[in-house]
C-alpha cells in the first residue's frame, strides 16, 4: 500500500456537510469585511489608467503590467526584499519566519485542496512523504516566529513605558510642547492587546494543526507515519486515541480555523494578503518625484492636495491596509529619533482611522508632526509593504500651505523664492559673484558646451558651498570638459517649496528653468546639489523637461575612471564619508563619491541606509530646538569613526553639518568640506593650477 492518508477520516456525509456550511459561511462573513475595505479604497482618486487594459478596472491589468506586477510581487512580497535588507534589530529574521512559514501553510492548503477537488489524485507515495516531512519542518519555522514574536512584544511592552515616561518628562519640563506629544511618543513597534490575542491566534492554529496531525496518528497509525515527524512524536506521547477523541480534537482545529477566517480582515497578519496588491500596483515612479497637481485638478476639486483621505489615490489607501505597524518606518525616522513628536508609522494609523471616519487628515496627524518631516524617505526605503510616507505628508502638506497654515521663517523662503528666484532671498546678480577671479563660461555668451553646470541656490551664494562650487568648475576645466553656467539667468529649482507644499511655486520656477534651457539646448546637466540633481532628473520631466542629469561625483567618478583626474587617497581612517539623502537613498548613488576619494570611512549608517541631517523638505529654513537636530545626531556617528576630516557631497549637508560638527567636538579641529575639494587637493600641479589653488581668467 502507497504511503498516504485518508480524508475527513471517520467522518459521515452530514458532517462533511456541516463542514462546508460552516466554511463557505466563515468565508462569507470574512469576504463582506474585505468588500467594505475595497469600498474605502474606491473613494479615492482614480490611478494611472495607463497600465489598465481599456474600460477595466484597477484589478484586471494589461498585459504589460501584468508582466510588471508579477515582477514586483516577486521580488518585494515572495522575495521580501525590504525585511531581508532591513536592520537586524527590527526583528528581521523574525518576521522571515512568520511570512514564509504562514505562506507555507497556505500552499500546503491549496495542494491538499487540489488534490481533494480536482481529477488529480497526487497525495501518495513519495510525493506525500516529501510534502508531509517538508510541511511539518514549515510548520515549526511558523511556530518558531510566532513564539518569538510573542517574546519580542512582551518586553517591547515593558520597554515601551519607558517611551512613554520620557515624554512625561519633557512635557513636565517645557509645557508649550505640543499635547500631543504623549500620544505620538509611543514605541517603534506596536505592542497592543490585539497584537497578543493576533499572535495568540497563529500559534493556537500552529499548535492545534500538529495536535491534529498527532491525533491522527494516534487513532490511526500507519507504517509510514515518521514522515510527519513532528505529529509522530507527539503521538508517541499521547498515547492511542479513540475515533471520538480524535472527531473532537478536529473540530477544535477547525473552530479556530474557521475564526480565523472571519476575524483576518481586522487582524494585522491581513498585511500579508494586502501586500500582493500594494506591491503589485506600487508606483513605477521615483522615490524623489513627487505628483504633480495640475490646475484643471484644481478646478475640480476646488481645493490643493489632501484633506480627506478619499483625496490620495486609490494605490496609498490601498497601502495603509496593507501596514504590519512593525515600526521599521518610525525606527530609522530623523525626526523620531532627536524627539520629534513625528512617527510614521502613526501617520499611517492616522490616516487609515481618517479614511473609516471621514475625518480631516491634518488634524489626526498634527500640524506639529507634518512640518517635522525631512522628507528623507528614510521611512519609505524601509517599509516593507512599499508605504509612500512622504507622498501621504507631502500631500496633506500642499492643503494646509494652500489655506495659509504657513508662517514664520519658512513662509519667508517662500516668499523669497517668488520674488527673487533664491531660495536666501540673494537677488539675481549675487550668483556670479561666486565667478570673480575665475574663467567661467556663460550660457548666455554663446559658446559651444557639452554640459550645463546647474550650481543651485546654496552652491552661488553660501560660503562653504561657494568652495565646492569652485573646485567643481576647476576640476571640470582641468578634465577638459566644455561647460558653462547660467549665472544669473538661473532661478531656484523649486525643491525647497515643492517639499514644503508650495506646488504652483515649484512649477513656476521649474517652467522658467525649462524655457531657458530650451533657449540653450541644454542636453546634459551636472549640479553638486543632490536635491537639484533630484528635481532636475525626476521632476522636471513631468514639465517637458528632457535632460541626462548627473550629480558632480557621478561625473567626477567618470573622468577618474577615464584618466582625466586622479582619485584622491587621504590616510586611511582620515576621512569621514556622510551620504546625502537625495543622493544615496533616494537617487541609489552609492559607488561615485567612493571612487573619487578613496579610503574613507563610513559610520554604521552609510549608503541607503545614511542619517539625514535634517535639511530636506524645507526643514532647513524651519526653526526648531538646538537639542532636536538630527544633524546632532549624524555628527556624533562621523566623528565616532575616528576621523578628522567629514566629506560631504550635498551644500545642505555641509551647512547642516557645520554647527553641529563645532558643537560635538568644540575642542578638536574637524574639519569639512566637499568631496570635490578632496578631489581638486589631489590633482597634480599644472596648467590649470596646483593643490587647493583654483584657475583664475587668464
Amino acid at each position: 500500500m502507497e504511503p498516504t492518508r485518508e480524508e475527513f477520516l471517520h467522518f459521515a456525509a452530514p458532517e462533511k456537510a456541516l463542514f462546508y456550511i460552516l466554511v463557505f459561511s466563515a468565508l462569507a462573513l470574512m469576504a463582506w469585511q474585505i468588500k467594505d475595505r475595497v469600498r474605502l479604497w474606491q473613494t479615492g482618486r482614480p490611478l494611472d489608467d495607463s497600465k489598465l487594459s481599456p474600460g477595466l478596472s484597477y484589478w484586471i491589468p494589461s498585459r504589460e503590467a501584468a508582466t510588471v506586477w508579477l515582477r514586483n510581487i516577486a521580488i518585494f512580497v515572495l522575495g521580501q526584499k525590504k525585511v531581508r535588507s532591513s536592520r537586524k534589530r527590527s526583528g528581521a529574521p523574525m518576521h522571515l519566519f512568520i511570512f514564509y512559514g504562514f505562506m507555507g501553510l497556505v500552499l500546503a492548503t491549496t495542494l491538499l485542496g487540489i488534490n481533494t477537488y480536482s481529477p488529480w489524485k497526487y497525495h501518495k507515495g513519495l510525493y506525500y512523504e516529501v510534502y508531509e516531512s517538508s510541511f511539518d519542518t514549515v510548520g515549526l519555522v511558523f511556530l518558531v516566529g510566532i513564539s518569538w514574536a510573542l517574546v519580542r512584544r512582551f518586553f517591547l511592552t515593558r520597554s515601551g513605558h519607558a517611551i512613554v515616561d520620557d515624554a512625561k518628562e519633557r512635557l513636565e519640563a517645557d509645557p508649550n510642547l505640543a499635547p500631543q506629544l504623549l500620544q505620538n511618543r509611543r514605541a517603534p513597534l506596536s505592542s497592543s492587546l490585539n497584537d497578543f490575542l493576533t499572535l495568540g491566534l497563529l500559534l493556537t492554529l500552529v499548535i492545534t494543526g500538529f495536535w491534529l496531525e498527532a491525533s491522527r496518528i494516534s487513532n490511526n497509525p500507519q507504517a509510514w507515519d515518521r514522515v510527519s515527524y513532528v505529529g509522530y512524536a507527539w503521538a508517541q506521547v499521547q498515547g492511542s486515541f479513540s475515533v471520538t477523541a480524535y472527531k473532537t480534537v478536529w473540530w477544535f482545529h477547525t473552530f479556530w480555523v474557521l475564526v480565523f477566517f472571519i476575524v483576518l480582515p481586522r487582524m494585522r497578519i491581513r498585511h500579508i494578503v494586502n501586500a500582493f496588491f500594494v506591491a503589485a500596483g506600487k508606483p513605477e515612479t521615483p522615490m524623489g518625484e513627487l505628483r504633480l497637481v495640475s490646475m484643471e485638478e484644481v478646478e475640480k476639486t476646488e481645493q490643493v492636495g489632501v484633506k480627506l483621505a478619499k483625496d490620495y489615490s486609490r494605490w496609498h489607501l490601498m497601502s495603509l491596509d496593507a501596514c504590519m505597524e512593525c515600526g521599521r518606518c518610525t525606527e530609522v525616522c530623523p525626526a523620531w529619533n532627536v524627539g520629534k513628536v513625528l512617527n510614521p508609522k502613526q501617520v499611517v494609523q492616522e490616516i487609515r482611522t481618517a479614511m473609516q471616519s471621514g475625518e480631516e487628515v491634518a488634524p489626526r496627524i498634527t500640524e506639529e508632526a507634518l512640518w517635522q518631516c525631512t522628507t528623507c524617505n528614510a521611512c519609505t526605503e524601509a517599509c516593507p509593504v512599499l508605504i509612500r510616507h512622504v507622498d501621504l505628508i507631502v500631500d496633506v502638506r500642499r492643503n494646509l500651505v494652500s489655506e495659509g497654515a504657513l508662517s514664520g521663517t519658512a513662509a519667508t523662503m517662500l516668499r523669497q523664492t517668488a520674488s527673487t528666484s533664491h531660495a536666501w532671498g540673494q537677488p539675481a546678480s549675487d550668483r556670479e559673484d561666486w565667478m570673480k577671479g575665475m574663467s567661467i563660461p556663460l550660457c548666455r555668451d554663446g559658446g559651444d558646451f557639452d554640459y550645463l553646470f546647474w550650481v543651485g541656490c546654496a552652491g552661488a551664494t553660501d560660503p562653504g558651498a561657494v568652495k565646492t562650487t569652485k573646485a567643481v568648475a576647476s576640476l571640470l576645466t582641468k578634465a577638459g570638459i566644455r561647460f558653462a553656467c547660467l549665472g544669473k539667468e538661473e532661478a531656484c529649482t523649486g525643491d525647497p517649496a515643492r517639499r514644503i507644499g508650495e506646488e504652483f511655486l515649484f512649477q513656476e520656477k521649474a517652467s522658467h528653468n525649462v524655457s531657458v534651457f530650451e533657449k540653450y539646448k541644454v542636453k546634459r546637466v551636472v549640479t553638486a546639489c543632490p536635491h537639484c540633481f533630484n528635481s532636475l532628473k525626476n521632476e522636471y520631466g513631468q514639465l517637458g523637461s528632457s535632460l541626462e542629469v548627473f550629480h558632480h561625483t557621478q561625473l567626477l567618478s567618470e573622468l577618474v575612471t577615464k584618466g582625466d583626474l586622479v582619485a584622491a587617497k587621504p590616510k586611511r581612517g582620515d576621512v569621514a564619508l556622510h551620504d546625502p539623502c537625495y543622493l544615496a537613498r533616494v537617487n541609489e548613488e552609492v559607488e561615485a563619491p567612493r571612487s573619487i576619494v578613496e579610503q574613507m570611512v563610513t559610520p554604521p549608517e552609510s549608503g541607503k541606509k545614511t542619517l539625514c541631517c535634517g535639511a530636506g523638505g524645507g526643514r532647513m529654513w524651519m526653526e526648531e530646538s538646538p537639542s532636536q537636530r538630527p544633524a546632532n545626531r549624524r555628527a556624533e556617528g562621523l566623528l565616532d569613526t575616528g576621523a578628522t576630516t567629514v566629506a560631504v557631497a550635498c551644500p545642505f549637508c555641509r551647512i547642516m553639518l557645520g554647527d553641529s560638527l563645532k558643537q560635538a567636538r568644540p575642542n578638536d579641529e574637524v574639519r569639512l568640506v566637499d568631496l570635490a575639494e578632496l578631489l581638486w587637493e589631489a590633482q597634480p600641479a599644472g596648467k590649470s593650477g596646483s593643490a587647493g589653488e583654483f584657475p583664475t581668467a587668464d
